[in-house]
């Protein structure tokens, strides 16, 4: 039996960003600390919120809102030359929309560029809901997002599956008593997912329209 509801996050899992994420990340850092750190050292925040990454260097508060800003504004900048969905995808999500279920977004983004990242990728239309960073006190992997989600659609977590490729994605869900799908196809390992717990593993974004409940 199909889901009644598909929760997705974006970068990493329906575009492909994380080119130009880390380049966002190096601009910010080299514009704060006049240095650069390993792409690794962003990789294992990526999922999570850009204030929750940032707290990491930043010195206080207002530091940590100085270093979004920054990313942020080179993000938007080169955003649409930087990003495209991943192959396969927009079928996938037609086909979701045909089925008459519920989309969502869940998001560790901020809503203005989670907003342009569906639009460049032609899907927007598609997604009745975004829970963005903007929405939640505390983000992936807390469960606070994806539980907002289902509370807004009226859905329960029985009937819904989220689809994210970090482990960030899958800790959300699994907290608040979704499925989880483990997209294969982004950033993270295997065995970065596999040590998540998710109730499924996808190596295509087709592999979507399989699942079952």
């Amino acid at each position: 039996m199909t889901f009644a509801a598909y929760l997705f996050d974006l970068d990493g899992t329906l575009i492909d960003s994380v080119a130009l994420i880390l380049d966002s990340f190096h601009h910010a850092r080299k514009h704060h600390f006049g240095d650069r750190l390993p792409d690794d050292y962003y990789l294992q925040t990526l999922g999570m919120p850009l204030r929750d990454s940032f707290s990491r260097m930043a010195t206080s508060p207002e530091s940590v809102e100085e270093l979004v800003r920054t990313y942020v504004d080179y993000n938007l900048e080169h955003h649409d030359s930087m990003v495209r969905p991943y192959e396969g995808v927009v079928p996938m999500i037609e086909a979701l929309a045909k089925r008459g279920v519920r989309i969502a977004l869940v998001t560790s983004k901020l809503r203005a560029t989670a907003a342009r990242g569906l639009s460049v990728a032609g899907i927007e239309a598609r997604f009745e809901l975004i829970v963005a960073a903007d929405d939640v006190e505390h983000g992936k992997p807390d469960p606070e997002p994806v539980v907002l989600a289902l509370s807004r659609l009226g859905v329960g977590a029985d009937d819904s599956v989220f689809v994210g490729d970090s482990p960030h994605d899958v800790r959300s869900g699994n907290a608040a008593g979704v499925k989880t799908a483990a997209a294969t196809w982004g950033p993270f390992t295997r065995a970065a997912l596999d040590a998540a717990g998710p109730t499924f593993f996808l190596h295509r974004p087709e592999d979507v329209l399989s699942l079952a409940r």
